[in-house]
């Protein structure tokens, strides 16, 4: 009698049949495959021992199975990307998940470079100055009225110029005669000091500082011989080619304020008239 040679499952006979051999004995292909197989995380059924059969992530699929749940297309030899354990091809992934470039219109792909501002998305070589078209990168920038400027072309573009110095004013500055001015520029023609904290006033457009301006072109008082300054809303009085401080506008003799009251010249001075008519 010949040796038996038997499923070690279903304890049929091998001979002449197809069987598979394994560690714990011979079975034969059925019983191999509802023993050992893995079920498919796709159709739920056996992926038998002569199927191509694919793993991820503690899943087993048929090859035929392991497709992108969008647009169905095979996965086995493509990249893909696990989105709350369903598989996606790339360009269905990038579709529903990924930005759009916002200069080109493409795809912003996962794990590329990428610029994010505004609630909007770039290429990295795609978010361009407005003026003179070079990437921004991680250079400072002007958002203008949907444009993006680098810092030097905003200025060329939009900042205003010293009035002096013709040089961009980044900050700050100062305006005299409706035209902008750095602070340092604006100084007195005469003394060079700064303007842009104090009283000062012109001279053929050329700004002065009260004490020049007075030096060099104010009426001098005939009483104290200092220059007669009208800001800040100094007054004085003015007689024939001679001018006079309110304050100074007084009598030679006896001191008493003329302003308002009337004078009578007396040479170089002025005297009231109760002192002109008690004579000399």
């Amino acid at each position: 009698m010949s040796e038996s040679f038997d499923c070690a499952k279903c304890n049929e006979s091998l001979y002449g049949r197809k069987y598979i051999q394994t560690d714990s004995g011979p079975y034969c292909v059925p019983c191999y495959d509802n023993t050992f197989a893995n079920t498919c995380a796709e159709c739920q059924q056996l992926i038998g021992h002569d199927s191509r059969e694919l793993f991820y992530e503690d899943r087993h699929f048929h090859e035929g199975c392991f497709r992108c749940c969008r647009c169905q297309r095979s996965l086995a030899d493509e990249p893909f990307t696990c989105q709350d354990s369903e598989l996606l091809c790339n360009d269905c992934y990038c579709s529903a998940f990924s930005s759009q470039c916002s200069a080109c219109g493409e795809t912003v792909m996962p794990g590329s470079r990428k610029l994010e501002y505004g609630g909007q998305t770039w290429h990295e070589h795609c978010f361009l100055c407005s003026g003179c078209e070079q990437p921004l990168g991680s250079r400072s920038f002007v958002p203008d009225k949907g444009a993006h400027y680098c810092v030097p072309c905003y200025e060329n573009k939009f900042a205003p110029s010293c009035a002096r110095c013709s040089k961009t004013l980044t900050q700050g500055g100062v305006t005299y005669r409706d035209q902008p001015w750095h602070r340092e520029c604006l100084v007195c023609t005469g003394c060079q000091t700064p303007l842009a904290r104090q009283q000062f006033t012109s001279r053929d457009e050329d700004p002065y500082c009260v004490a020049c301006f007075g030096e060099l072109f104010a009426p001098k008082c005939s009483s104290c011989k200092r220059p007669i300054v009208g800001l800040g809303g100094g007054k004085y009085v003015s007689f024939e080619d001679r001018h006079w401080h309110h304050n100074c506008f007084s009598c030679a003799r006896c001191s008493t304020s003329l302003v308002g009251q009337g004078f009578v010249p007396d040479g170089d001075q002025v005297l009231c008239q109760g002192c002109f008519q008690a004579g000399p």
